[in-house]
C-alpha cells in the first residue's frame, strides 16, 4: 500500500473562448523513484547549456512568458529533450476532451465530464483502491473543475484517502508533463480536424510527422 499522485493539467476554459476543452489526469506511484530521470534531464539541459525554464507547451510554441526572446530553433530544441525525458518516466495519463459546440451549455459540458470521469475511475477501481493515499496536484486555476475532480474523486476512492493540492509547474516537473501532455492530445485533435495553425506545423510538421514522433511514444503511456 503505496501513496498514488495524480497531477492535472487542462487545455482550453469552461465559457465560451476555446472551441475545446480537454483535462489530462496523470498518474505517478510514488514507490517509482523519479530522482535519477530529473537528475539525468537537468544534466542534459545543463550541458547543452540550456536553462532549467520550467516546461510550458503554449508559451514555449508561441515564444512567450520565460521563453520570451529565445529563437523558434532554440524552443525546439527544449521541446525535443522534454519528449525524451517524458518518455522514460514511470507514469499513465487519461485525457479527456470534448468539443464545447457538442453541448447545448457549459453545465452539460461539465455535467458530461464529471460522468465520463467517475466511470473511468471506476473502471481502474482496483489500480485505485492498491493505494494508501491518493493525492490529486491541481493549480485550481478554474472552481468548475475542482468541484468535478472532487465530486468525481470522493465518489469513487474514500474520502479520507484523497488530499487535494497546489500544482504550480515550477514545483512540480510532473505538472509539467502533465501540460506537455495535454497540449499534445489537444494538438492531434486539430489535426484530425485539419486545423492545425502554422505554429503547430512549424514545430511539429505535417499529420504523419507529429503522430510518428510525438503522439503514438506518449500514447504508449495512455490507459484507456
Amino acid at each position: 500500500m503505496g501513496e498514488l499522485s495524480i497531477f492535472v493539467d487542462e487545455s482550453g476554459e469552461v465559457g465560451p473562448r476555446s472551441k475545446y476543452y480537454l483535462i489530462t489526469l496523470l498518474f505517478h506511484s510514488q514507490d517509482k523513484s523519479l530522482a535519477t530521470h530529473f537528475a539525468k534531464y537537468e544534466r542534459i539541459l545543463g550541458d547543452c547549456q540550456m536553462p532549467d525554464i520550467p516546461f510550458h507547451l503554449s508559451p514555449l510554441l508561441n515564444g512567450h512568458d520565460d521563453y520570451e526572446g529565445l529563437s523558434p530553433g532554440d524552443r525546439k530544441r527544449y521541446l525535443s529533450k522534454f519528449l525524451v525525458f517524458s518518455q522514460a518516466l514511470p507514469f499513465t495519463y487519461h485525457t479527456f476532451a470534448y468539443r464545447k459546440s457538442d453541448f447545448s451549455s457549459s453545465s452539460k459540458m461539465i455535467q458530461r465530464m464529471r460522468r465520463d470521469m467517475t466511470s473511468f475511475l471506476f473502471d481502474h477501481l482496483e489500480f485505485l483502491q492498491s493505494f494508501e493515499s491518493v493525492k490529486i496536484y491541481y493549480d485550481d486555476g478554474q472552481q468548475a473543475v475542482t468541484n468535478t475532480l472532487r465530486d468525481a474523486i470522493q465518489y469513487v476512492v474514500a474520502k479520507d484517502a484523497v488530499l487535494f493540492k497546489s500544482a504550480e509547474p515550477r514545483a512540480y516537473r510532473l505538472s509539467q508533463v502533465a501540460d506537455f501532455v495535454c497540449g499534445i492530445e489537444l494538438t492531434a485533435i486539430k489535426y484530425d480536424a485539419r486545423e492545425q495553425t502554422a505554429t503547430d506545423e512549424r514545430f511539429f510538421g505535417g499529420s504523419n510527422a507529429f503522430k510518428k514522433n510525438y503522439l503514438r511514444k506518449l500514447r504508449k503511456k495512455r490507459i484507456g
